[in-house]
């Protein structure tokens, strides 16, 4: 089973993989004898029973008691051993251990954010210690809708929800990164909104904790400081930085550029139309396009706007 799981599966690299991987193999398992043996009794009666000639009268086929018990009896135990075995995994992933990192997770269309306990935050990158159990506070943004936090390696998926709190666990037996997914369809930018989990030794994350703790973008220029809230923010999901068309308009050449809105209007792109555009990007929607980002009302200061206005005009 274990050569079968290597084979279908992605590495596994969380304590719980090992449990769930050897639950899947047992299905596995069980699901080829049961299809190789109906399948050799199905030929034999084929070949036992078919007409020999055109005289010959189909028999009265009798019902046989200990035949139907046993076909009920088997599916039925194999389905208490599958329940058993996954509700002993679901009971494990739901009581986190008192000593687990905790971080906080917000989801919203369509990136991934996680706050520290230091008050550092992330976009789409994930760090965790590994060997240590890291408790996951989740989130969706108030006003957006369902998303689910996916790491096939680690084998854990919990939905996010809106307005309320959910919560998953896990140990990362090594370091290394793993590809993180939504896993819930959350609209046209759906499949872009994934993410990598890095797992670092103990002292490793500790050093990368205090060095993102107190990493400040003021002293930077107001062009690399609107690249790094660019980044940070996942504006480059729906906006491409090469003139390729995404969920949005590319920013490559934007600014000062004339864009013929679906009411009809035409544009010049400036400071004030990509403003309202960060705080209210319903207002003017740009023809082709489809009414879905989120507003950063609330999110970005005057001065965060103004970096991202002044990279957006960098990009020519």
């Amino acid at each position: 089973m274990d050569f079968l799981n290597d084979f279908l599966l992605p590495p596994a690299k969380s304590t719980h993989a090992d449990a769930v991987d050897k639950l899947f193999g047992f299905v596995n398992f069980v699901s080829v004898i049961l299809i190789v043996g109906i399948t050799i009794a199905v030929l034999y009666f084929v070949y036992k029973y078919y007409r020999k000639s055109e005289n010959e009268v189909t028999p009265i086929i009798r019902q046989n008691v200990p035949l139907e018990v046993a076909w009920t009896i088997i599916p039925l135990f194999l389905v208490f051993i599958v329940f058993g075995w996954g509700f002993k995994g679901y009971m494990e992933l739901t009581q986190v251990p008192e000593d687990a990192y905790e971080i906080h997770v917000t989801a919203q269309r369509w990136l991934w954010k996680f706050e520290y306990p230091n008050g550092a935050t992330t976009t789409n990158e994930l760090h965790v210690p590994a060997n240590r159990p890291v408790k996951l506070l989740m989130q969706s943004k108030s006003g957006d809708v369902i998303h689910s936090f996916y790491v096939p390696d680690y084998r854990i998926k919990k939905d996010v929800l809106p307005n309320q709190y959910t919560q998953v666990w896990f140990n990362v037996k090594e370091p290394g990164e793993s590809d993180l997914f939504c896993a819930e369809y959350c609209g046209t930018g759906h499949s872009d909104m994934t993410g990598t989990v890095i797992a670092h030794s103990e002292d490793e994350y500790e050093e990368w904790l205090a060095d993102a703790g107190s990493g400040s973008m003021k002293d930077l220029p107001p062009v690399e400081r609107g690249e790094k809230l660019f980044t940070q923010n996942a504006c480059q999901t729906c906006h491409s930085l090469d003139g390729s068309r995404k969920t949005g308009p590319t920013v490559k050449g934007l600014f000062g550029s004339e864009e013929e809105m679906e009411s009809g209007q035409t544009i010049t792109v400036d400071e004030n139309y990509l403003r309202e555009s960060i705080l209210n990007p319903n207002a003017k929607i740009v023809a082709g396009y489809a009414a879905v980002m989120p507003s950063f009302k609330g999110q970005l200061s005057d001065d965060q706007i103004d970096a991202i206005i002044e990279y957006i005009k960098a990009q020519k």
